[in-house]
């Protein structure tokens, strides 16, 4: 089967088993608080988050480096920020460990540094320029 189609399907019919089960443990409204205070906290940490991350971009920018690892950062803290809009606790568990930068960092090496191919560039080289030299009786 096509492996969206088991996303779209599989992910709300999960994320629905696990708000009955805990609905019948702490009650239907202590539930649906619980949905909404994740998702309000849970997009102000995403708020503070990125920010940090686009301060850290442009301090990377002004020392000339390339700050991949903030896009990426800034992608996957996006990504979390939606999770957390999403109804649900295990989407909101992993909107959390992505918004955790330890976790974030974990996660971005295990997965899309393997991805991105990222050539090495070899800095023991020193650049120069060739110039001629001229000899007295040329002039």
């Amino acid at each position: 089967m096509n492996t969206l189609f088991l996303i779209l399907i599989g992910i709300p019919a999960v994320e629905i088993f696990v708000m009955i089960k805990i609905g019948q443990n702490i009650g239907a409204f202590t539930t649906i608080g619980l949905i909404f205070l994740t998702a309000v906290t849970g997009i102000y940490f995403a708020k503070i988050a990125g920010l940090n991350t686009l301060r850290s971009g442009i301090y990377n920018i002004y020392k000339n480096k390339m700050p991949l690892f903030e896009i990426i950062s800034g992608a996957s803290i996006a990504f979390a920020a939606l999770l957390l809009i999403l109804p649900g606790f295990i989407t909101d568990v992993i909107g959390f460990l992505l918004l955790i930068p330890l976790t974030r960092k974990m996660i971005i090496n295990l997965y899309l540094k393997k991805k991105i191919n990222v050539k090495n560039v070899d800095e023991n080289y020193i650049e120069g320029e060739v110039v001629e030299k001229k000899d007295k009786d040329d002039l």
